[in-house]
């Protein structure tokens, strides 16, 4: 174990019982009924690979992803990695990436930031690329859900400094949603 690790447990122990409003995920306003199959190489509701996980764990890859079920006129994809469990009021978003739905499957490390495939958007720390699952260590397992959607356009992300300033922009536009959850504990 890591000496930052160590120091953090104590913290991690202490907020062992707070977690995330699940009603707070920004994905709530991207709701639809017409569903998107997401696939990973680990299947929904197993660990997350060590190698996808962040500082501490892993080597912050992105995993491999496919999806089924494309609407016919899906322009844009959205993918949206949130930590459910972290203990603040809102669950975490770590990832926020837009690129063309012609992109037919996004294959292991795609989700850096120097691909000129994906439009991102802050996280809620405001970094951008891929930020791998790193619960806080002592607090327990924590489940990161990897939301796919549907857009029947290209969004604009100019001035986008949040996702909370994005959803606007998405309204009437989300043609199918999918997910895929994985867990991770430290």
């Amino acid at each position: 174990m890591k000496l930052l690790e160590l120091l953090l447990m104590p913290l991690g122990w202490l907020l062992r019982g707070k977690r995330a409003d699940e009603r707070l995920s920004v994905t709530r306003e991207l709701s639809t009924t017409d569903s998107i199959t997401v696939l990973s190489t680990f299947a929904h509701g197993e660990v997350i690979p060590s190698i996808h996980c962040g500082f501490g764990i892993g080597k912050n890859v992105s995993p491999a992803l496919r999806w089924q079920h494309l609407p016919e006129g899906t322009r844009t994809l959205l993918l949206i990695i949130e930590d459910i469990d972290t203990p603040t009021t809102r669950p975490a978003i770590h990832t926020v990436a837009l690129f063309d739905a012609a992109i037919p499957e996004l294959e292991d490390g795609a989700l850096t930031r120097d691909d000129p495939r994906f439009r991102y958007v802050p996280n809620h720390r405001g970094g951008t690329g891929y930020v791998g699952p790193r619960p806080l260590p002592g607090h327990g397992t924590h489940r990161y859900r990897f939301h796919l959607y549907a857009l029947d356009t290209d969004v604009d992300t100019s001035g986008v400094t949040a996702v909370d300033g994005l959803l606007p922009r998405l309204a009437g536009h989300v043609l199918a949603g999918g997910m895929l959850e994985g867990i991770r504990s430290a």
